[in-house]
């Protein structure tokens, strides 16, 4: 993105006349600029102009993590808990009730299909403050009864208290979505935030800010500080000591900076990384299904999808018929503009992250693959062509150590190759240094069982992909993350338990 020098007004982010709009940080209840520095922000659909965005500096993350800090210790600490989850549920209902603004700005940012955003990134993105206001309602707690030398007796129990104030480090692939994933939790247990969206897709977090404020939030309880990494935004919270604890993700190199300044003051971190995913296609499989959603898992979102596939392995004697109803599947869908209830594609977030892309189309063929379909850029009509936009991609005939079947390319492709049984594919799933996700497609319940259990993933779908109880664990294994967050189990991030000991 481009930066670009500007004075800060320091109206709010409501929609004008103009196609351009003004993105400003939210800190302390109010829309502040920062310091007269803003960035643009470019439509992935067509590469216009549609935001300015403000990026914040060290003053103001500053001052955003301060007011973090007093809201921690002021109305907020006093609510009771029903109070607190009151005001998260109307959270969720004002998103709802406002459900066109956040769907308008996701689609401008992303570029991403009406169809898919209106069905999950902000009916999920609601309903997020509202999963995690009931599990912080119903968490058991635990007595202990110990004997003492008296006779007396003492009573242990255990008290959750909130980590402190959360610094939200968020992508830009389900922008919404995954930002109220950690705000959600984080806010449900007590804790305030400072959230920093991608550069890439600022509108909605932003935009939340107002709903705080429309249901009662005590100001300084949600905070949001634009822009960009190393020398900005991302940097100067992550590095803040006054943050007690870091959410992010995103891409393991960010990560693994991010996890280096976490170390400064011993600070939790929670890391949801790249992926490099496997499918595992049995000859058994229901074939139809398998091949419907491995569509889904190669190229939703554009194949921007953290738990997306990119590896498919698939069992020798239905090879050949799997690789050519893909093929079929991937040439039918239709790019075009997100309003368009026909498409079935969006573009790629920027021309940056296409550009990434693009680099492995073409690092694909100096490897020796054989290019199924894709493989380029799509001629696309006026007004779109623009955007950023790239072809679904079908790859076979690399071995697995190339850089196309081993590095997270985050794009619309798949590389399919065969398998002759079981322990092959299994080894060949597990042969890499990531390990998010997986999906496994049979009708062997036993195998079913056997496979998943082998696979050295986060989260294994069999018969299924994206299908997720948010009840449930979540998070990567190896190269892919650092803890567990859904559930309960994002109270071991976003609580510090505290043990009472009373002696009677």
């Amino acid at each position: 993105m481009q930066k670009v020098a500007s004075s800060a007004p320091t109206a709010e982010i409501p929609a004008t006349d103009s196609p351009v709009r003004d993105v400003l940080n939210f800190i302390d209840g109010a829309y502040v600029g920062a310091s007269g520095h803003f960035f643009d922000k470019r439509s992935p659909v067509s590469g216009a102009l549609i935001a300015r965005v403000a990026e914040a500096g060290r003053d103001e993350v500053d001052a955003a993590v301060k007011a973090a800090r007093a809201a921690l210790h002021g109305p907020w600490a006093s609510l009771t808990l029903s109070e607190r989850t009151d005001l998260l549920y109307g959270v969720a209902d004002e998103i709802n009730r406002r459900f066109d603004d956040f769907l308008e700005a996701e689609v401008a940012d992303t570029g991403k299909p009406l169809s898919l955003a209106s069905h999950i990134d902000i009916p999920r993105g609601a309903a997020n403050f509202k999963i995690f206001a009931d599990v912080v309602k119903n968490v058991p707690g635990e007595v202990f009864e110990t004997a003492t030398p008296d006779g007396q007796g003492a009573l242990n129990y255990a008290v959750r208290a909130p980590v402190g104030v959360v610094a939200a480090i968020c992508p830009w692939n389900l922008p919404l979505l995954l930002m109220t994933w950690k705000v959600g939790p984080a806010l449900a247990c007590g804790n305030t935030v400072v959230v920093k969206p991608s550069e890439e897709t600022p509108q909605t977090a932003a935009l939340l800010g107002e709903v705080m404020n429309a249901v009662g939030i005590p100001r300084g309880v949600y905070n949001v500080v634009h822009g960009f990494g190393p020398d900005s935004a991302g940097e100067f919270l992550t590095k803040h000591p006054d943050v007690d604890a870091i959410t992010f993700t995103g891409e393991t190199r960010t990560g693994a900076v991010i996890m280096k300044a976490a170390a400064d003051g011993a600070r939790p971190v929670s890391l949801e990384m790249g992926g490099k995913n496997p499918a595992l296609v049995f000859a058994d499989c229901d074939f139809d299904k398998a091949i419907e959603g491995t569509l889904r898992s190669c190229f939703a979102n554009c194949g921007q999808v953290c738990l997306g596939t990119e590896r498919v392995y698939v069992e020798r004697p239905i090879f050949e018929a799997f690789v050519e109803a893909l093929k079929k599947g991937a040439e039918a869908m239709k790019l075009g503009a997100p309003d368009d209830p026909e498409t079935g594609m969006g573009p790629l977030i920027s021309e940056e992250h296409r550009g990434k892309v693009l680099s492995y189309y073409r690092k694909a063929v100096e490897e020796g693959a054989t290019v199924v379909t894709g493989g380029g850029v799509p001629d696309m009509p006026a007004g779109l062509a623009g955007g950023t936009w790239v072809q679904p991609t079908i790859w076979t005939g690399l071995p697995d150590d190339a850089a196309t079947v081993t590095e997270e390319i985050f794009g619309p492709c798949c590389h399919i190759a065969p398998f002759d049984d079981e322990a092959e594919a299994i080894a060949r799933a597990n042969a890499t240094g990531y390990g998010l996700a997986a999906s496994v497609w049979t009708t062997n319940l036993t195998r079913a069982h056997r496979v998943a259990g082998r696979i050295e993933a986060g989260i294994v779908w069999v018969n299924s992909w994206f299908l997720r109880d948010l009840r449930t664990p979540f998070g990567g294994a190896k190269q892919s993350g650092i803890g567990r967050e859904g559930g309960t189990y994002s109270l071991e991030f976003y609580t510090e338990l505290k043990n009472v000991c009373i002696k009677l």
